[in-house]
């Protein structure tokens, strides 16, 4: 093992920087169209209902799940700028489809749908990022760099949706550029910059990214994925097996994070339009600017925790950020006695229908639910056909807003010291293959997450539904108790340097 030279550290910061620029173009492919998708579909297929807007949403997560073990794989065996390239390049010509989903004649949604899936497709490149940032910093490094890392994603996210209301301006006519039958309008041009943003990443892989990697003590090591005839053998550091029950132990917390924030943001509009008797329009502009809120409260955590994490350590900071989620979705519980305002429609002359004797017995409210909708006014507070609403308790407005704040504040905790322990159990192994099954769990809790609520939160209401999550999370905490021992770095487990 040689001495790292300034210039190997230089060009190695350089090499991880462009990791992180990656991260967070990946989240932006994500971000910058979500607030349109519904009313692009609409424009370009009537034929498409609320329903389908849920698989092309969905889609984006599938495609990641699903090409995330198999860049890993790649990134394991070959130069990571392979696997880089290509699902950036993937990324691009998605980005060039869902701009042209207009042209055809026919099954318009089915083009947007496999645009969204292929994006998400190409975002499977955050496992060969995460395995790169593992393998090229040193233990005491790691943490810092995951925290960016996730910094950078949760910037995207954040300012995806904030390209895409600049892009309204451009209107939903835009112009046409006729020689290539391509609308430049409000729905497109966000896309394009998408796609115009991932050339330059590429050309940037190519220019300035390097194999690097260092061993925990951060001492320079040859690459395992430069050329294989100099590197048949792992460093001896190498030798051990990976403590897989960590592993799978690590992979079941990431889900359990996954979800239990999937569930945050997809239950965040319907839950304030029930108890607050928000209109749709107030739900997404109040909700808009609470989840801005969290987010950059999100980017805060994230460089607070790799000082903190200095002091304490990742598997506590790890349980106390679980610990802030449980008291985040505990105080979330219905526990006064008003109850949400029902949603009655207005009543108007003839407007109650006929009724049998039998039929005549039934409640009022149950009469109420058959009327026919006033289109004067939008109808708001908590849905008659909701049985739930006559007897749970009102969420208050004090504890929304509390919970966001603890949720928002455990998420990002608990998402860094996820990624930065199993980095760190991995050791000098090649990480891409793991990196990718831990991505591929990540997706799965958020296809899972919003199917769970939307179909628990309808029937059973918000106590069945946050009585659940937080089942869920002691369940994670039982877990982390159980092998809290055993999340140690693969050279403290083997004794090569002290914890």
């Amino acid at each position: 093992d040689a001495v790292e030279t300034p210039e190997h550290y230089k060009s190695r910061w350089r090499s991880i920087w462009i990791m992180y620029l990656t991260m967070f173009l990946s989240s932006v492919g994500f971000s910058i169209v979500i607030m349109s998708v519904w009313p692009y579909l609409q424009k370009i297929d009537p034929t498409a209902d609320a329903s389908f807007l849920g698989w092309i949403i969905a889609s984006y997560s599938i495609g990641q799940m699903v090409a995330s073990p198999l860049f890993g794989l790649w990134s394991n065996y070959r130069p990571r700028r392979e696997p880089l390239v290509v699902s950036t390049a993937i990324s691009v010509a998605a980005n060039c489809l869902y701009a042209y989903v207009h042209v055809p004649h026919s099954h318009n949604k089915y083009y947007m749908l496999t645009a969204r899936a292929l994006v998400g497709f190409g975002a499977g490149n955050v496992a060969v990022v995460r395995s790169y940032i593992a393998g090229a910093t040193s233990l005491t490094e790691r943490t810092s760099a995951m925290a960016n890392t996730s910094a950078c994603q949760a910037v995207g996210f954040i300012l995806g949706p904030v390209f895409q209301t600049c892009f309204t301006l451009i209107g939903e006519e835009g112009v046409t550029w006729n020689l290539v039958h391509l609308e430049l309008n409000m729905y497109t041009v966000p896309v394009l910059f998408g796609a115009l943003l991932g050339v330059i990443n590429i050309i940037l892989i190519f220019a300035i990214f390097r194999e690097h990697r260092v061993d925990d003590l951060g001492r320079q090591c040859k690459s395992i994925n430069s050329d294989r005839e100099e590197n048949d053998v792992l460093d001896q550091e190498a030798e051990g097996n990976i403590d897989h029950v960590a592993v799978v132990a690590l992979n079941f917390l990431f889900f359990v994070i996954l979800f239990v924030f999937a569930v945050f943001e997809t239950i965040a509009t319907p839950l304030t339009m029930d108890m607050y008797s928000w209109t749709r329009k107030e739900a997404v502009f109040y909700n808009g600017i609470i989840l801005s809120v969290v987010g950059i409260e999100s980017v805060i955590v994230f460089m607070v925790v790799k000082m903190l994490s200095k002091r304490t350590g990742e598997r506590a900071i790890l349980h106390g950020g679980l610990l802030i989620v449980l008291v985040g979705f505990f105080i979330l519980l219905p526990w006064g006695k008003k109850l949400p305002n029902i949603q009655w429609q207005e009543i108007k002359n003839n407007s109650i229908p006929r009724t049998t004797p039998t039929e005549t017995l039934m409640p009022y409210w149950n009469l109420q639910a058959t009327w026919l909708p006033s289109n004067q006014t939008e109808p708001v507070g908590c849905p008659i056909t909701q049985s739930w609403c006559r007897n749970t308790p009102l969420i208050y407005l004090a504890q929304y807003l509390s919970s966001d704040v603890l949720i928002g504040l455990g998420y990002p905790v608990c998402n860094v010291m996820s990624y930065t322990l199993y980095s760190k159990i991995l050791g000098p192994k090649p990480q891409g293959v793991y990196m990718g099954w831990l991505t591929a769990s990540g997706s799965g809790a958020r296809i899972l997450g919003p199917v769970f609520v939307s179909q628990v939160y309808t029937h059973l209401g918000p106590r069945w539904a946050f009585s659940l999550i937080c089942g869920v999370v002691v369940l994670s905490l039982l877990v982390l108790e159980i092998v809290y021992k055993r999340l140690i770095a693969f050279s403290v487990r083997y004794g090569r340097m002290q914890e």
